[in-house]
């Protein structure tokens, strides 16, 4: 079993140390709120002051936090991750971030003597529960060949995708249809109701057809009622949405469905739902045809 560091302790971090700690890891954690990992401490994960704190105390240090500026903040300065390094050690990066930025980190982790990999998972916290959570990984691969062990117990599905920032294009890829996809289900639901159909029922049926993607079949009746706590909130998902679009431009490559769905993301955000579930894009679409929630 390894002896394993995680910084940032969110929704999906959290159940991400829970697990390693259920599969025997030993771990020790930070977040830049306690009270919210209080729960971890209790099931046997070791609390640590600081980013740095975290990196001097184990061999593999994970971390998943919102964004670009979030990764800037726990690697960065006397506290941060860079100052606590030791030479050998790999330092794994979950987060969604800029592929161009994540390389930046990767070269300043290589020149104090240890190595870093990004490994971006797909799915949520209940696709994680379930033991389904596939994990994309970049950086060099006898690195990876060292940290998949572990990775293995994160989720059943783990891929080699290539060479740093790589792992995150691929995520980003993956995560700019969620969007697409949850507005166009969302259409098709309020086609059904206008029409006569209850909404339960659309929802049933269209969850149940050849339309239904791991992603449909489990946010797609947010629809008829939210989560207490959103899996991925507006904010997050328009993050990945306009990195989507800056790769789209410097690539050449055009992104009309991903351009649209964005627009609707900010409709949300201009109506007050940024903290509420992506999935709320249905209550954007709703409104503009004169349904209730």
């Amino acid at each position: 079993m390894a002896n394993l560091g995680f910084v940032g302790l969110g929704v999906m971090g959290g159940e991400l140390v829970n697990r390693l700690i259920s599969k025997g890891h030993t771990v020790t954690g930070y977040n830049r709120t306690k009270a919210k990992a209080e729960w971890l401490v209790k099931a046997g994960m070791k609390w640590a002051d600081t980013p740095r704190a975290v990196a001097q105390s184990v061999d593999i240090i994970f971390s998943m936090v919102t964004n670009s500026a979030a990764l800037e903040a726990i690697v960065e300065g006397p506290d941060g991750i860079l100052a606590g390094l030791k030479p050998g050690q790999i330092y794994v990066d979950i987060s969604t971030v800029s592929p161009e930025y994540s390389r930046q980190v990767a070269a300043k982790v290589r020149a104090k003597g240890a190595d870093m990999l990004e490994a971006p998972v797909s799915g949520s916290v209940i696709t994680l529960q379930q033991g389904n959570l596939s994990v994309m990984v970049g950086g060099r691969k006898e690195t990876f060949e060292k940290v998949k062990p572990v990775l293995l117990d994160i989720g059943p599905k783990v891929t080699y995708v290539g060479d740093n920032g790589l792992a995150l294009v691929l995520k980003v890829a993956s995560n700019l249809s969620l969007a697409v996809q949850m507005l166009a289900f969302s259409e098709g639901v309020l086609l059904a109701e206008k029409s006569g159909i209850s909404r339960e029922i659309a929802v049933e049926v269209l969850t149940n057809s050849a339309i239904a993607s791991p992603m449909i079949k489990y946010r797609g009746p947010f629809v008829l009622k939210l989560p207490a706590e959103a899996w991925f909130n507006v904010n997050m998902m328009q993050k990945d949405m306009l990195l989507a679009l800056e790769l789209g431009r410097k690539l050449n490559v055009p992104m009309p469905t991903t351009a649209i769905s964005n627009e609707f993301l900010t409709a949300a955000r201009g109506i007050g739902l940024v903290e509420q579930d992506f999935a709320v894009v249905f209550d954007v679409l709703a409104g503009m045809c004169g349904v209730k929630r």
